[in-house]
C-alpha cells in the first residue's frame, strides 16, 4: 500500500465517525491534505513510525501493539489524541477542515488506528515514505 492510497484509507476512516452530514461536507482530498501534514514526516512522506515510536515513549505501547499486530485494534480516547499529537497541530488540522477541536479529535480516533493496521503487518510498519526507523520503531514494541 503506497502513502496516497493509506491517507485515503485514513480519510474515510476519518469521515466514518464522523455524522453523516457532516462527513458529506468534507472532501476526501481536504482530510487527505490534513493527516499529511498533522502526522510526523515531511509533506505527503508521512513517518508512522515516528507516531508509534511516540506512542511508545508516552506510555501507549500495548494500544500501538494492538494496532500494529494481526487482531483487533483497541479504541484511542480523545486524550490520548490530543497527547500523541499535541493541541496545537490538532487545532490546526480542524481549522483547515473547517471542524472543531472535538469533531476533529472524534475523526482521529478512527483514522490512526485504521492507517496503522493496514500499514502493517505481523508487528511491523511495512511501508512509507520517510521509512527510516519504521522496523525498529515497531519492533521495539515487541522485544525484537
Amino acid at each position: 500500500m503506497d502513502i496516497q492510497q493509506l491517507l485515503r484509507l485514513g480519510a474515510q476512516a476519518f469521515q466514518s465517525q464522523l455524522g453523516a452530514q457532516l462527513a458529506d461536507s468534507i472532501s476526501l482530498e481536504g482530510i487527505m491534505g490534513g493527516l499529511a501534514e498533522l502526522l510526523p514526516g515531511d509533506g505527503d512522506n508521512v513517518d508512522l513510525g515516528k507516531l508509534v515510536g511516540r506512542m511508545q515513549g508516552g506510555g501507549l505501547s500495548a494500544l500501538a501493539e494492538s494496532w500494529l499486530g494481526d487482531g483487533g485494534n483497541e479504541g484511542l480516547g480523545a486524550d490520548q489524541v490530543r497527547e500523541l499529537l499535541g493541541p496545537d497541530a490538532i487545532e490546526r488540522f480542524a481549522g483547515k477542515l473547517d471542524l472543531d477541536e472535538g469533531q476533529a479529535v472524534e475523526g482521529l480516533k478512527g483514522a490512526l488506528p485504521e492507517m496503522i493496521d493496514k500499514a502493517s503487518s505481523g508487528g511491523s510498519l511495512d511501508i512509507l515514505g520517510g521509512a527510516s526507523g519504521l522496523l525498529g520503531a515497531a519492533s521495539g514494541l515487541f522485544g525484537r
